[in-house]
């Protein structure tokens, strides 16, 4: 039996979701995230910003990436006997993330099933949707995620 943590394999069958309150976003945090690591300029200078295809400053989808990972960390990742993620299938960025919106993460588990060549673990598939303030749907990723099962092979 393992033991240490309080979320295992059997505890994320499909169908279950989890709704998480996220944080609004500051046009600072927007400009030092992208700065940092995607400096784009309609990330990174409002000016700029104005003249894009977005007619303003946008967060990084990678900032909105890692806003959820660390949602779901707070909220079960570090309570849980995870071994991480083997994969990701899919992020679609579908709307702009500007300063003053507020997220909602939705995750859904599509899918979960053990490993037969390592049956003290599984594989869980989940979907996360984030949506903004006015309900619109900003980002999706489908996505994997390995945990220890409680009994080996139950």
């Amino acid at each position: 039996m393992a033991g240490g943590k309080k979320y295992y394999f059997e505890d994320f069958p499909p169908g279950m979701r989890v709704e998480l309150a996220g944080p609004t976003l500051t046009r600072e945090e927007i400009i030092e995230f992208a700065k940092r690591y995607d400096p784009q300029p309609f990330h990174v200078d409002e000016e700029e910003a104005k003249h894009s295809i977005f007619g303003g400053l946008v967060a990084s989808g990678w900032h909105t990436v890692s806003l959820c990972m660390r949602l779901m960390c707070d909220a079960y990742l570090l309570d849980a006997a995870s071994l991480g993620s083997p994969e990701v299938k899919r992020v679609q960025w579908k709307h702009p993330v500007r300063p003053g919106d507020t997220l909602k993460l939705r995750m859904e588990v599509l899918a979960a099933q053990p490993s037969r060549s390592k049956p003290d673990r599984g594989v869980v598939l989940h979907r996360w949707e984030v949506f903004n303030q006015r309900g619109e749907c900003v980002m999706t990723l489908d996505g994997y995620g390995m945990f220890l099962r409680r009994e080996a092979g139950s």
